[in-house]
């Protein structure tokens, strides 16, 4: 049987993906950090599908986890390994409180290398592949955006490394790309943004807050406009099972869309469209 651990399974794309390979009758073992996912993800699956609690900022809870996934699939090891868990926060780099900027490479960076290295032996077992769940953020970074950016610029480039350093074994390292994604991040992100924007000093509103008003408004609206998150999860089941996969999978129209034009225009002019139309391009 094919068997797969996804980190971040408790909404979102992490949950449509461990649903996703549930019903195409995989064994998944879903990360969730909350009894109350486990027994909704339970709720919805077949009995293949195992909720695992993981943090990934966590050494013991990463370490349990994969003692827990080694008993149960011993020396066949792994088909797959999603590295999905994630956070998005925002604002001016001027006053952005660099303790959320470390959050932000901990869980994003870090926490993604953290729980790779746990699975590996499992995976290097069964030949398996690993698709790091990356965003359009890391190849495309805009204003107010940059903690965010950053750690996905991050990812891809440790996506990269980790490719070349696996290929002996023939363990394939894939990035998904998502573009606006129809998932409660979006609320989360409002959230801390609105309070981040509470929490800065009457300077940052003075020079900042025009733009600011004018990315959250962005926001709402790309939010209304995501796509399902499930056809991501269609986007990972092929990238784990194509005979030849992608080393990258844009998902989304908007996705595409900035993909191509930061790869054909001169930086000056994106810029420009970035100033000009914001979320909007």
């Amino acid at each position: 049987m094919k068997t797969v651990v996804i980190t971040g399974a408790s909404t979102g794309i992490g949950r449509a993906c461990a649903l996703e390979l549930d019903r195409r009758g995989w064994r998944v073992f879903a990360g969730v950090r909350q009894p109350a996912d486990a027994a909704a993800l339970a709720g919805q699956s077949s009995p293949n599908l195992t909720p695992v609690f993981i943090d990934v900022t966590d050494s013991e809870s990463i370490a349990a986890a994969a003692e827990q996934v080694t008993a149960t699939v011993g020396p066949a090891g792994l088909t797959g390994l999603v590295n999905n868990a994630g956070i998005g926060a925002g604002g001016p780099l001027e006053f952005i409180p660099i303790e959320l900027l470390r959050q932000q490479f901990e869980i994003n960076v870090i926490g993604q290398v953290a729980v790779t290295q746990a699975f590996l032996p499992l995976l290097r077992a069964g030949r398996g592949r690993i698709i790091n769940m990356s965003s359009i953020s890391g190849r495309v970074s805009v204003p107010f955006v940059g903690p965010y950016s950053a750690s996905k610029f991050a990812l891809e480039a440790l996506t990269n490394s980790l490719r070349n350093e696996l290929q002996p074994w023939g363990i394939k390292v894939i990035s998904i790309q998502p573009g606006s994604i129809a998932t409660p991040i979006w609320e989360k992100t409002l959230a801390l943004s609105y309070q981040l924007r509470r929490q800065m000093p009457p300077r940052a509103e003075d020079l900042y807050g025009a733009r600011l008003d004018d990315l959250l408004a962005a926001v709402k609206n790309t939010a209304g406009r995501g796509v399902p998150p499930e056809r991501v999860a269609r986007v990972v089941h092929t990238a784990l099972t194509a005979a030849r996969p992608k080393l990258r999978y844009l998902v989304g129209a908007d996705a595409r869309l900035a993909a191509l034009l930061v790869a054909l225009l001169p930086d000056r002019l994106f810029d420009w469209l970035l100033i000009k139309y914001g979320g909007n391009i």
